[in-house]
C-alpha cells in the first residue's frame, strides 16, 4: 500500500465517523433516546387485562367462543 491510499483510506474513515457522531447528536437533540423502556412495555400490554376498567364487567362476553 502506499501512502497516498493510506491518506485516502483515513479521510474516509474519518467522514464516516464524523456523519456517525452527527446522527447521534442529531438523535440525542430530537428525543430519540428519551423514552427506552416506554415502546417494549406497551408491546408486552394486553387489551383483555382484566386490570383495566372497561374489562372490569363480568357480563361482557365478547370475548367467549361458543361451542
Amino acid at each position: 500500500m502506499t501512502l497516498s491510499t493510506l491518506l485516502f483510506l483515513l479521510a474516509i474513515t474519518l467522514v464516516f465517523s464524523g456523519l456517525a457522531a452527527v446522527g447521534v447528536l442529531w438523535a440525542v437533540k430530537n428525543g430519540q433516546y428519551d423514552d427506552l423502556e416506554g415502546p417494549a412495555q406497551r408491546i408486552l400490554m394486553d387489551d383483555d387485562d382484566p386490570m383495566i376498567p372497561f374489562n372490569l364487567n363480568p357480563s361482557s362476553n365478547r370475548h367467549k367462543i361458543d361451542d
